[in-house]
């Protein structure tokens, strides 16, 4: 049984470090966003203009 609890306690902490890591990726991206050359503005631009060609090929008659 003490197997188990420190198993799941271990998991626990996994998703908290994986918290913190996504949180500190997220700051580090936005960090300029006053302009368009920050990176994460253009990786969304990226994103945006993906989605957009790849629902355009979606849209073409078969």
């Amino acid at each position: 049984m003490k197997h188990h609890s420190s198993r799941r306690r271990q998991a626990g902490q996994s998703s908290m470090e994986f918290l913190i890591v996504c949180a500190m990726l997220a700051l580090v991206l936005g960090v300029g966003m006053v302009d368009n050359k920050s990176a994460l503005k253009q990786l969304l631009g990226a994103f945006t203009t993906a989605y957009r060609n790849f629902s355009y090929a979606i849209s073409l008659p078969g």
